[in-house]
């Protein structure tokens, strides 16, 4: 009777120590770390489009990858399925010349925010420690405070024959909404704290118009169409309520 109790006693005590990293329904889980944003990019030639058309031959754009602070929060809705929010500090992209635009260097950057909103599907068992996740979800990116070099400014203002430093161009990124496709590798610490890897990759076109000025008169109108395609690891340390 004794050795029945004692294994029962320890039988309990597994059952309770392993439901104690269970990520199960109705647990909310909050995240913090390092997200990466990655382009895959590649940009048609930059175009005139007004005051007649032309297009500069062999010019294009690098978009350079860029870390900052990403946050999420999960809200399981039952054991497997759960509801995922991303967002973060805005990372700041700069981009740089390619082909004959190459000279020039850094030809501008903006400012990135891109929350997401994803469906998840954990794999295994809520008490399970380690787990994979899929996600498919959207995202809505928007670019702002977008600024210009000098040396871009003055190469599109020398193609309508201004002088350097007499023309002022502006810049506008159309928003994009965007799909989301999301693999993770989730691991429990202890009961409450986790950490998680994943590697999301987000499909991308948008545009971009720039407005050339002299003297507050507008001359002429550029345009170009990016292809971002980014991929995005994400390692952050997960706190569970």
């Amino acid at each position: 009777m004794k050795q029945a109790k004692k294994w029962m006693w320890l039988a309990a005590t597994a059952l309770l120590a392993s439901s104690a990293y269970a990520q199960k329904a109705g647990d909310w889980v909050l995240g913090a770390g390092a997200l990466n944003y990655s382009p895959q990019d590649k940009s048609k030639p930059l175009t005139f489009t007004e005051p007649f058309e032309r297009q500069i031959a062999g010019s294009g754009a690098d978009l350079k990858s860029s870390t900052t602070l990403g946050l999420n929060v999960h809200y399981f809705l039952t054991d497997n399925w759960a509801v995922e929010g991303v967002l973060g500090i805005p990372p700041r992209l700069k981009l740089n010349g390619a082909g004959t635009l190459a000279p020039i260097g850094e030809l501008g950057n903006a400012r990135l925010y891109a929350p997401s909103l994803l469906g998840k599907y954990f794999f295994g068992n809520a008490d399970d420690k380690f787990r994979v996740s899929l996600g498919l979800g959207v995202t809505y990116s928007q670019f702002r405070s977008v600024r210009l070099s000098s040396g871009l400014q003055n190469t599109l203002g020398g193609a309508i024959g201004a002088p350097p430093g007499v023309a002022k161009t502006t810049a506008k990124i159309d928003s994009q909404w965007a799909p989301v496709l999301n693999i993770g590798a989730n691991y429990a610490i202890d009961k409450n704290w986790g950490i998680t890897f994943s590697v999301s990759y987000v499909p991308m076109k948008t545009d971009a118009k720039l407005t050339t000025t002299v003297n507050g008169n507008k001359v002429a109108v550029s345009q170009t169409r990016l292809t971002l395609d980014p991929i995005i690891p994400f390692l952050y340390v997960t706190y569970k309520f």
